[in-house]
């Protein structure tokens, strides 16, 4: 099960987009090499507020491609590195991954998804109404947040575009990603 790398992007300071490399460097522990939301404690401005001290567990930010032909279909025009992602997948069900799930990026490059990204209302600052494409609800009423997911670096290396992403399933009970 796979899929390949289809952008990467980072940005050194803090906005909602980040434009796209050639490629980007994962530094096992911390993040994307350059990136403002790399380090060890969290760097996400609302929850440094909160706790500066908390584990950084949104090292690294990845969104399957598919999400940009979904809100097309709704009206909206979104490229890779807009909603603030480092890395754009292709071809993987990155939102039906479970906790600890590992995605081998490239030739060296592993992460270890955390949970799911929790849409902020910069969506809509980027473009108005957006946010309820990537926000939603199921027929039984459940929430369903679609704006990525979130993983920490475990082994470094560097990631470019058409880069393949491999995954590797948690042993034991499958753990539903929750928001981190």
């Amino acid at each position: 099960m796979g899929g390949s790398v289809a952008a990467v992007s980072s940005s050194g300071k803090y906005s909602f987009s980040k434009p796209n490399r050639d490629g980007i460097t994962l530094l096992a522990g911390l993040g994307v090499e350059g990136d403002v939301h790399a380090g060890v404690t969290v760097k996400h401005r609302f929850r440094m507020e909160k706790d500066p001290s908390q584990v950084n567990l949104r090292q690294v930010h990845l969104i399957h491609e598919e999400l940009f032909d979904e809100v097309r279909e709704a009206g909206f025009e979104v490229s890779a590195g807009e909603l603030g992602e480092n890395i754009t997948t292709r071809g993987i069900d990155l939102l039906g991954l479970p906790t600890g799930t590992r995605l081998r990026v490239g030739d060296e490059a592993v992460v270890e998804v955390t949970g799911l990204r929790n849409p902020c209302a910069q969506i809509d600052g980027f473009q108005k109404g957006l946010m309820k494409q990537v926000v939603g609800r199921d027929e039984d009423g459940t929430v369903r947040f679609r704006a990525g997911i979130m993983s920490v670096v475990v082994t470094g290396g560097v990631v470019r575009p058409g880069d393949p992403v491999e995954v590797e399933l948690p042993d034991g009970p499958h753990v539903p990603l929750q928001i981190v």
